[in-house]
């Protein structure tokens, strides 16, 4: 088949890169490659850069009820192409045509987030703060950000968490999407270009590590959001901050369940089914790992295991697919290293998914559900992200124990316990590490109205992405002071060491 030669945008236009660097773009279901990404150049991504700041001067001066009409415009454009941006995102990525519909939805539900900056950027005010001095508080917009976005939700995490609000608050964006899957980006900001988004506000590059340098360390860039590695979340972090910008970065986790005694076997085994294998296990938020009580361990590592071998493997952009195939075969082997570290290490195979094939789709880049029983503290395989339909079986006998492990992780993007215990329920809300939290919910992902909370080695920075973080995040607040002159101090000369202001 004919691969197509994909171009960066800026200026509302796809450039053909000078580079003779590319990224290969794979459909993971048949394992063909399908496009193939530019790795822009330096100069490439610096005239970008410039574009997105020469774009900023005038958008920023536009008023926020008319910058969000274009959001709103956006958001129709999204829903009339519900079905057309589902399919590329399934094609491109592998997640199912539900879980690929997810990845599009969350596009929208951060673009209505945005749509309502009108009320998020009203600032504050306070009349008489001294006697005759009153004082207001705006947030105004920065400048450009850069987005850097891993490749797991092409259209989730730059075009829901990064661009819209960024956007709305008055701010330019240069996008670096992952050169695996950077097609369903690139249609939606076609969408942005027919919404009446001006020329530059929205740009997108892909590009190798040393070129995206230039997007950290680039005087005209004022602030960085990245989702990926902690090892790489933590160097942005330091570099950047070192440069002077503002820092946010959503790194790894491994995220715990723990399932008591009492908990309702039959739909929890369905929830970590849901949880651990959605999505391949590509997420921040799968649940690779359940700590089970040992008075239940046994009943419901059976359940799991029962309810795991009757998910159906197969294409994505096949609607009865519950398990999509992993994005890239390099990932599909590195998931299969883990799986066969953990076999090393001592881990119990219950249920193995490294041999499955998919009936006319042989070379598509497939794993079945595994479930790895009796994890113990010092197996890597329970620590570390597999990022794979991989499940950890760590066994306990009490409640504190099993949150004393789940806090040993250095990671804490989201916890979860089963239970129909009110009293464990709170006991374990108030002590777990964990920023996202579930009780009875496998995924504790907030709307997009609340903030993305991670916390420890899964996050770096002040102000997490969505809620009321977001708009904190992309704007500047600016206080002024003012006291107008009555006729007797109009006259005066005596002004005091504070000037009224205490």
């Amino acid at each position: 088949m004919q691969i197509k030669t994909l171009g960066y945008f800026t200026n509302n236009e796809f450039v053909q890169s000078k580079t003779d660097k590319y990224y290969p773009v794979f459909n993971p279901s048949t394992g063909e490659q399908i496009a193939r990404m530019p790795r822009c150049t330096t100069d490439e991504v610096a005239k970008v850069i410039d574009n997105a700041h020469e774009a900023y001067k005038s958008w920023s001066r536009v008023p926020v009820l008319k910058r969000v009409q274009v959001l709103y415009r956006l958001r129709a454009l999204l829903d009339e192409h519900m079905d057309e941006l589902t399919e590329l995102c399934a094609t491109e990525h592998g997640k199912n045509w539900d879980e690929s519909k997810g990845d599009i939805l969350k596009a929208k539900e951060g673009t209505e987030l945005a749509c309502s900056m009108p009320s998020l950027l009203q600032g504050e005010s306070l009349m008489d703060a001294s006697s005759g001095y009153d004082t207001v508080l705006y947030r105004e917009s920065m400048g450009v950000f850069a987005g850097i976005a891993p490749f797991n939700f092409p259209a989730m995490i730059p075009m829901g968490w990064m661009a819209p609000v960024c956007i709305a608050c008055g701010n330019a964006i240069v996008l670096k999407v992952a050169g695996a899957t950077p097609m369903t980006s690139l249609r939606i900001a076609e969408l942005y270009r027919e919404a009446g988004l001006p020329d530059g506000v929205l740009n997108i590059v892909s590009c190798d590590r040393n070129d995206t340098q230039e997007l950290i360390k680039n005087d005209k860039i004022v602030g960085i959001t990245f989702v990926g590695s902690t090892t790489v979340g933590r160097y942005i972090y330091e570099t950047a901050a070192k440069y002077g910008k503002r820092v946010q970065c959503l790194c790894e986790a491994k995220n715990h369940a723990l399932v008591l005694n009492d908990a309702a076997l039959d739909r929890t085994a369905a929830g970590i089914v849901n949880a651990s294998y959605g999505c391949a296990g590509e997420r921040c938020m799968a649940l690779p790992v359940v700590v089970a009580q040992e008075g239940i361990a046994d009943a419901l590592v059976a359940k799991i295991k029962e309810l795991a071998q009757k998910v159906k493997v197969g294409p994505a952009y096949d609607k009865t697919t519950k398990l999509g195939p992993v994005y890239s075969k390099e990932h599909k082997q590195s998931v299969c290293d883990w799986i066969e570290k953990g076999l090393q290490e001592g881990a119990e195979l219950v249920l193995d998914g490294r041999d499955v094939v998919v009936k006319g789709f042989e070379n598509g880049f497939y794993l079945g559900p595994t479930i790895l029983d009796r994890v113990t503290p010092e197996m890597t395989v329970g620590q570390r992200e597999i990022f794979g339909p991989v499940l950890c079986i760590k066994r306990v006998k009490t409640f504190e124990e099993g949150l004393a492990v789940m806090n040993a992780n250095p990671f804490a993007n989201g916890s979860v316990i089963y239970t129909q215990n009110g009293y464990y329920a709170r006991e374990f809300v108030r002590n777990t590490d964990g920023g996202m939290v579930g009780v009875n919910v496998g995924i504790p992902v907030p709307v997009g109205v609340f903030s993305f909370t991670g916390h420890k080695n899964s996050f770096f920075g002040d102000l997490h992405c969505l809620g009321r973080d977001s708009f904190k995040f992309f704007t500047d607040s600016k206080t002024v002071t003012t006291h107008w002159f009555d006729e007797h101090e109009a006259k005066s000369t005596h002004v005091t060491t504070w000037d009224g202001t205490i």
